[in-house]
């Protein structure tokens, strides 16, 4: 019996790799080389900032590891460079390429926390306005069209400032990183719950809802278990775009001194960082970070674009 069993399970995993295999969203995946290239940047860009305390050859938070008189050294290749330090230092002595990946996982982790909180406070009030409309929809859409005045900046600028008078005895360090959770989650909402809600207002109205209605089904029910995943759709395609928005805006504030603050680089932070030694002729400390950033960043949007354009039936 369990081997029956066994052999049904593996026919089923065959057969979803089959699909798989022979679904339009592998068949467009497969004709764009370009995309296939943004997505293998991708996935390495995350495997080396998750395996950062591996691969890195040094921990650039430890700063009691760190020596001063490493600081500002060049590239290897240049005169005054080290093999130790492949494209240099920063000013306190840091390894620019370990500083790099753990940035990242800065960087990383604030895109995807900020982009999972504004997912889910955009799909939930984007699922209840759609749903019930009334004053309930009139009220969160025009706090959404409130929220689209403030950009993300002065958002963050503000929290920043609210988290530090009434909360003086929180340090900065402790706290720079959910400011900007929550700075970039309050830009980002707007996008899912407008998304959400017109999806909303066009499947209310089909049949499998009023069936659902019909046979007593509450609201909080229908709302997730059959409205939801047919909207879901268009809020990935979202969530991959703003991916990269939540690294941009990370290292934008990070860049003005509002972010992760220098003990902690981030790739924003690094290039702060450089831009004080830019015109001194240490170059590479602003250079190296903006280009991982640059790259990570244009990566993300060629997937993201791709995943827009497969899950749209009217382009298949």
């Amino acid at each position: 019996m369990s081997d029956m069993m066994e052999d049904k399970n593996i026919k089923e995993e065959t057969n979803w790799f089959a699909r798989a295999i022979d679904s339009d969203i592998f068949y467009s995946f497969t004709r764009s080389k370009l995309v296939m290239v943004a997505a293998f940047v991708t996935f390495a860009y995350f495997f080396i900032a998750l395996f950062a305390p591996i691969l890195a050859t040094q921990n650039p938070f430890d700063l009691g590891s760190l020596d001063l008189m490493d600081g500002l050294t060049p590239p290897a290749w240049q005169e005054g460079g080290s093999s130790k330090f492949l494209i240099g230092t920063d000013d306190q002595g840091r390894d620019l390429l370990s500083a790099i990946m753990y940035g990242s996982r800065i960087s990383l982790a604030v895109g995807f926390t900020s982009v999972f909180c504004a997912a889910l406070l955009g799909i939930s009030l984007g699922l209840i306005s759609g749903y019930f409309g009334g004053f309930i929809d009139t009220l969160i859409m025009r706090i959404a069209d409130i929220q689209l005045t403030f950009p993300s900046i002065l958002i963050a600028l503000l929290i920043d400032g609210t988290v530090s008078a009434l909360f003086p005895e929180v340090r900065r360090e402790d706290s720079a990183f959910w400011v900007l959770v929550l700075a970039i989650s309050l830009s980002f909402w707007v996008q899912y719950a407008r998304t959400v809600r017109s999806s909303v207002l066009v499947e209310k109205e089909r049949e499998y809802v009023q069936a659902a209605k019909l046979i007593g089904l509450r609201p909080f029910i229908i709302m997730l278990r059959h409205v939801l995943p047919n909207v879901l759709g268009p809020v990935l395609v979202i969530a991959t775009i703003n991916l990269a928005l939540a690294i941009i805006t990370e290292a934008t504030l990070s860049f003005l001194g509002v972010g992760i603050p220098v003990t902690q680089p981030s790739l924003g932070t690094l290039i702060r960082i450089g831009q004080d030694f830019l015109f001194s002729g240490e170059w590479w400390i602003t250079i190296f970070p903006g280009v991982a950033l640059a790259i990570i960043v244009l990566s993300v949007n060629l997937v993201g674009d791709w995943l827009r354009d497969a899950l749209n039936p009217k382009l298949r």
